[in-house]
């Protein structure tokens, strides 16, 4: 116990306490209060021993329901170190408190309650929120860099690969134009004599010739019809003359070219499978549209093995034909796709007349300039080849 002449002094000390300090008695009601009470609540010293359930209402409510848990362990002889919470002031402000407390005993032991000093921490809160601020922004603008740096790198990835294929294009291109021009000369040199041995043929099979000269004369004639073909071919892919669309049935125009190809799939006891609507009326170029499919038909027969069936289908809407041609063949291997539609490029190295390779690449030029498309895909015993065209080029 303190010597009561030395109880003022104690008590000044207390009283100028810069924290805010209560003594709580063993019946939980306040002792002492001192004056710092005033400029951290607002609320006096009086009010504040008289406040019933001290010092609960000066407690924000939020915090009211911990800090009474906390007091009821405080009287039963609990001590603790800077517990947070908020505080109400009387002038409407919530402000940041940080209490501790530790039961009060005489000299004998008996307990005479507990004593809270609590300090103002509100500059604290606001520093460790500004902290806060600051680090989320940080992290924010760590999160910008990062993400634009992985922009960046994907933008430079593109690009290079952008590069790279456009490289490799204009080698491509290079490439073709030098073949173009070399084939549009030999054509052009072949086209002239060839027209003249046709005539000259002609002359000659109107002679009288026997029957075993006229298995050969029909021989030499096909193989002046296939030179014809890859002379024409040839001008197709490089000097494209676009003709006049005209109205016709593409589902009569798919049934003449089968026709015409009725021998090369009676040859190996094949069939062709035709799907056709009622009718689909066009406007195209209709001896492009026959070549497209007479080069598709072929290849696809050629491709089957005997008595394979070769499937043609054709649909229809009201602004598109969608033709398909699909074979049960060996198929395309993945790294053949790529080149299939690639000039002088063939892959019927075994047949009995190994392909120039111009096909597909004058289909696909003619596809285009009919502003259409034509896809391939291809697994072991099935190739589909998927032709779209507008059903009216003029309009289109």
């Amino acid at each position: 116990m303190i010597a009561p002449e030395h109880e003022p002094s104690f008590r000044a000390a207390a009283d100028y306490t810069y924290d805010w300090e209560s003594w709580i008695g063993p019946d939980g009601k306040p002792v002492w209060i001192n004056p710092a009470v005033v400029r951290m609540t607002g609320y006096t010293v009086a009010e504040c021993l008289a406040m019933p359930d001290y010092p609960l209402p000066i407690v924000a409510r939020r915090d009211r329901r911990r800090m009474k848990n906390l007091f009821a362990s405080a009287l039963a002889g609990s001590s603790g170190n800077d517990v947070e919470f908020q505080i109400a002031h009387r002038s409407g402000a919530t402000i940041w408190m940080a209490i501790s407390w530790q039961p009060i005993c005489d000299d004998r032991g008996q307990g005479l309650g507990y004593r809270t000093s609590t300090r103002d921490i509100q500059q604290r809160k606001a520093a460790e929120a500004a902290l806060r601020r600051s680090e989320q922004r940080h992290r924010r603008r760590e999160e910008r860099v990062r993400q634009r740096a992985r922009e960046l790198e994907l933008l430079v990835r593109q690009r290079s690969e952008e590069v790279l294929r456009l490289e490799e294009q204009r080698a491509q291109m290079t490439k073709l134009a030098a073949l173009g021009e070399l084939a549009a000369a030999v054509a052009h040199e072949i086209n002239n004599p060839l027209a003249g041995i046709k005539n000259a043929f002609r002359l000659v099979r109107e002679e009288e010739i026997n029957p075993q000269q006229h298995a050969l004369l029909g021989l030499i004639d096909s193989e002046i019809d296939r030179i014809s073909s890859i002379v024409r071919q040839m001008y197709q892919l490089y000097r494209y003359q676009p003709q006049t669309a005209i109205d016709f049935d593409l589902r009569i125009a798919i049934e003449q070219v089968c026709r015409l190809l009725e021998g090369a799939y009676k040859a190996h006891q094949g069939s062709v499978h035709v799907h056709l609507p009622e009718s689909a009326a066009v406007r195209l170029p209709e001896g492009e549209v026959k070549q497209v499919l007479y080069n598709l038909i072929r290849n696809g027969l050629e491709a089957s093995p005997d008595r394979a069936p070769l499937e043609v289908t054709l649909a229809v809407n009201d602004s598109t034909a969608f033709i398909t041609v699909r074979d049960h063949g060996a198929g395309i291997d993945a790294e053949t796709m790529p080149h299939i539609f690639e000039p002088f490029f063939s892959t019927k190295k075994h047949a009995t007349h190994e392909g120039l390779g111009l096909g597909l690449s004058v289909s696909l030029n003619l596809v285009h300039a009919m502003g259409g498309t034509l896809e391939a895909e291809s697994r072991p015993g099935d190739t589909t080849f998927r032709l779209t065209l507008p059903r009216n080029l003029s309009a289109s």
